[in-house]
């Protein structure tokens, strides 16, 4: 399982096969992409440490973001639903700093993806490390 270089059991190689794990999650309209691309490299390739951890990670890193943003949306549901302006506005605040740091890890990791490395997220890389193996 240590194979960190070459192709992919998909035919890609290995650091862009990892990229595109994260890549999907950064359009939009195309996060289902990366999810089913993430859950595509686990199933298939067995062999290639950095695909599997990545896609592991990426994985996780949606899971959470999609938690984060369930619960921010629910709140701001409560915050309009009883007409108040200073909790939408402390909702939408407290929504941007997650967010941007959101973007920013998932943006970093496709960098760190595509240079080959194996970077771990603080609780969720060692997870995903650990899952890969």
């Amino acid at each position: 399982m240590q194979n960190m270089n070459g192709k992919t059991a998909l035919g890609l190689d290995a650091n862009v096969g990892a990229l595109l794990c994260y890549l999907g999650n950064l359009i939009p309209c195309c996060v289902p992409l990366g999810l089913v691309y993430s859950i595509i490299v686990i199933v298939q390739d067995k062999s290639n440490k950095l695909p599997r951890f990545h896609a592991f990670q990426s994985l996780l890193l949606s899971a959470a973001g999609i938690v984060i943003g369930f619960v921010i949306g629910a709140i701001n549901g409560v915050a309009m639903a009883a007409n108040s302006t200073i909790l939408s506005l402390l909702v939408f605040v407290v929504a941007f700093l997650f967010g941007l740091p959101l973007l920013i890890a998932i943006i970093y990791t496709a960098i760190k993806a595509y240079q080959g490395d194996i970077f771990k997220l603080p609780v969720i890389g060692d997870m995903a490390d650990k899952w890969s193996s």
